[in-house]
């Protein structure tokens, strides 16, 4: 069992979910009640990550970060390392690519609160900001806590950006699925075996979380 790219792969996937976690929130208020010329196209893109193949995408990311183009430089320029093959480069890359997973669960929360209710709110002089902590969050909390628990989970098995942008450095890049693919390779089939095994588990335990707080949230709202 290769503990350290368990424990990157769980540091990877917690601080995707930090960073997404409010971007989740405003991106989905803003696109479940705004109507604005080329919203089909900002939803069209944010979803792409669900429709090109992960080598894909990853070969841009990779592109996108390198020395030649102007966010590897300006990375390079200030922290003196470059971005891709680096933990931080792999942040990136799962927020961009995670971002549909965290965005549409929550955006579909927001449209589900009747209209009526935030204009209620708003009658009883609730400013944006207290309407949504007060109001609007705690009735679209089980889509954003839905958006939270995928993104968490894709991101533990994601393989083909991690192996894009990150390649597999021990200890830097390795994540538990890069780790897997290395012990096939190697013909280490009991290994790999025991790393899905637990891969499958926490998967499966943090999707019966979801679904069980979900319903707590439902039954205290209803």
């Amino acid at each position: 069992m290769d503990w350290q790219a368990l424990f990157l792969s769980l540091r990877l996937a917690a601080w995707t979910v930090v960073i997404l976690l409010p971007l989740s929130i405003v991106m989905g208020r803003v696109l479940a009640y705004r109507r604005f010329m080329g919203k089909g196209l900002v939803e069209a893109i944010v979803m792409l990550p669900l429709i090109l193949p992960p080598t894909v995408f990853g070969f841009y990311l990779l592109v996108l970060f390198g020395r030649g183009a102007p966010v590897g430089a300006l990375w390079q320029d200030l922290f003196g390392h470059p971005l891709v093959f680096s933990f931080e480069g792999l942040v990136v890359a799962s927020v961009i690519f995670n971002l549909p997973f965290a965005l549409q669960p929550a955006q579909r929360g927001f449209e589900a609160i009747p209209t009526d209710v935030r204009e209620a709110a708003a009658c009883c002089g609730l400013g944006p900001w207290r309407s949504l902590w007060q109001i609007e969050l705690p009735l679209a909390w089980p889509g954003v806590l839905t958006a939270m628990v995928l993104t968490f989970a894709h991101t533990l098995g994601e393989f083909g950006i991690v192996l894009m942008v990150g390649g597999s450095i021990p200890g830097e890049t390795r994540t538990i699925a890069i780790a897997i693919y290395d012990r096939v390779q190697a013909f280490d089939y009991a290994g790999a075996g025991t790393m899905s095994a637990v891969l499958v588990g926490i998967s499966l335990f943090t999707i019966a979380v979801t679904y069980a707080l979900s319903a707590r949230v439902g039954r205290r709202l209803s």
